[in-house]
């Protein structure tokens, strides 16, 4: 799932996505004191968006030059930096972010590690991890063998790379918000989220 992967992915479609902001994120984060957040994976801008529209300053980052395109439209005239990062090989800033999120971004077991741990290291004093992906139970692998549930660090996964002065205050499976509009399957959230001690 490289840069090539994305860009046609975008490319195939006007719009890939709804638009609207991510149900678990508008549920975990509407309660939060706004500061800067690190928006991982922002496709076409709708979490961004959002999270400018409650009053913060939100750096985005996704692999796909088509998808960051069509973010910088929706985010127009809002405090949101986007920009092209592959989190893989550069991580982001250390401890300079009071919420990272993280919604349906895939990360291969063992190979993406040093990528989980840079999410990690990215939460700034007090603030917020927001981990959120589908819940495939159940699913089987591909008959070519991609894209098996079990390749992938899960949400909860996180939990074992935070520790000492982190703070699990989410760890649940939920219906995920406008299902009954979703990929087939995916009917169900696993939501991550954790604080780090101030």
């Amino acid at each position: 799932m490289d840069e090539q992967f994305w860009d046609q992915m975008y490319g195939e479609q006007d719009r890939l996505w709804s638009g609207d902001p991510n149900g678990a994120l508008v549920a975990e984060a509407g309660d939060l004191t706004p500061g800067h957040a690190l928006d991982v994976g922002c496709g076409e801008g709708g979490d961004a968006h959002w999270l400018a529209t409650q009053g913060w300053t939100v750096t985005g980052v996704d692999l796909s030059r088509v998808a960051l395109e069509r973010a910088r439209q929706v985010c127009r005239g809002q405090p949101v930096e986007l920009r092209q990062q592959d989190l893989t090989r550069e991580p982001p800033e250390t401890a300079a972010y009071d919420l990272v999120s993280v919604h349906y971004f895939p990360l291969l077991r063992g190979q993406d590690e040093a990528a989980l741990r840079g999410l990690v290291e990215a939460v700034a004093p007090g603030g917020t991890l927001l981990v959120v992906g589908h819940d495939l139970s159940g699913h089987q692998a591909h008959a070519d063998g991609e894209h098996d549930p079990d390749d992938y660090y899960r949400p909860s996964d996180f939990s074992g790379f935070l520790g000492a002065g982190w703070t699990v205050e989410v760890d649940e499976v939920r219906p995920r918000p406008g299902a009954e509009s979703a990929e087939p399957g995916h009917t169900h959230d696993l939501v991550f989220r954790a604080r780090r001690a101030a």
